[in-house]
């Protein structure tokens, strides 16, 4: 069964928000991660500028390898249905693990226009 860590807003800045998710947030996804139920951990976070993606990546990468074979990724995104896509792909994705994804909703697609 995948089970859902859904981490509330961090800080702004990328290495304050990596201490705070590494001092508040990572031993409950370790207990999470050690329940018999769990074959999969999804991590979700709100959406980050581009300089949190580093501290995501090495979150995903090595908490999956420490975790193996329960899997774990992490997941960015607003609630709504590209985010809840992600978590059903996840949840019958059996060689996924280790990932950082980031989900992106139709407005924040920009508002370029297609050619005509």
């Amino acid at each position: 069964m995948q089970r859902v860590l859904e981490v509330p807003a961090l800080p702004a800045a990328a290495l304050d928000a990596a201490g705070a998710f590494m001092a508040f947030y990572l031993e409950a996804a370790r207990r999470l991660i050690a329940a018999p139920e769990t074959g999969a951990l999804a991590i979700l976070m709100h959406p980050a500028p581009h300089d949190h993606a580093d501290w995501r990546r090495a979150l995903a990468r090595d908490l999956a390898r420490e975790a193996a074979p329960t899997r774990v990724n992490v997941v960015a995104g607003r609630p709504g249905e590209a985010r809840e896509t992600v978590l059903r792909f996840l949840a019958d994705a059996p060689g996924v693990t280790g990932q950082y994804l980031v989900c992106h909703d139709d407005e924040d697609a920009g508002s370029a226009t297609p050619p005509a």
